[in-house]
């Protein structure tokens, strides 16, 4: 599956393209207020944005504006609750592995969302967008609210998501060292371009 970006244009930010090819991991890292977040909203079509933006050759506005986000998924920074209950959040019940797979409790789904802590907010957030089994995954800092143990059983749930799905991921972090980690490839943005971090991350399959 691959996410093709062609002269994209939003905001401040002209000409911009980029091509996540199939089960890749492409980081973005930058100061606040660089335009990472803005980034990821333009491509989910959540901010005005013009540009020719593809899945597998299909264009997104081909699409319905909810097909296009059930096959190219956005995790926030933030993640909004409003229903009593936290599975009520969900398409299906989130499962007891899935749960254990990132240190939850079994009964979390019964809980108000209020109960959550900020950690536990994150990774059911990250559940809660594989439980519709996105294509592309736009994940905004996944886990900047965990601590290293916890970060690290996040990481580890996405990419094995990505290699399942053979889909790919725009991953946004704030930190250097993850991009590298986890990355496929990495940049920076900074004066309205994309400048790569290393001739090489530290990402390997297997």
């Amino acid at each position: 599956m691959t996410l093709s970006i062609g002269n994209l244009q939003f905001l401040d930010w002209k000409n911009l393209d980029l091509t996540i090819g199939d089960g890749e991991v492409v980081c973005l890292v930058g100061e606040s207020g660089s335009g990472k977040s803005l980034l990821l909203r333009a491509i989910a079509d959540l901010i005005l944005n013009e540009g020719a933006i593809e899945l597998d050759g299909a264009g997104r506005d081909s699409m319905s504006p909810r097909d296009w986000r059930l096959k190219v998924g956005y995790l926030p920074a933030e993640i909004f609750w409003w229903e009593d209950t936290v599975a009520a959040h969900f398409l299906n019940r989130p499962s007891k592995q899935a749960l254990e797979s990132l240190r939850l409790s079994p009964d979390c789904p019964g809980w108000n969302p209020n109960r959550l802590s900020m950690g536990e907010r994150q990774r059911l957030g990250i559940l809660r967008l594989l439980d519709r089994e996105p294509e592309i995954l736009l994940l905004d800092e996944p886990t900047a609210n965990l601590d290293e143990a916890n970060s690290s059983l996040a990481e580890n749930r996405l990419l094995d998501y990505i290699r399942e799905k053979r889909g790919g991921a725009l991953w946004v972090s704030h930190s250097s060292a993850q991009a590298r980690r986890v990355g496929d490839r990495a940049f920076r943005m900074k004066d309205r371009i994309l400048v790569a971090l290393d001739s090489e991350t530290g990402r390997k399959d297997g």
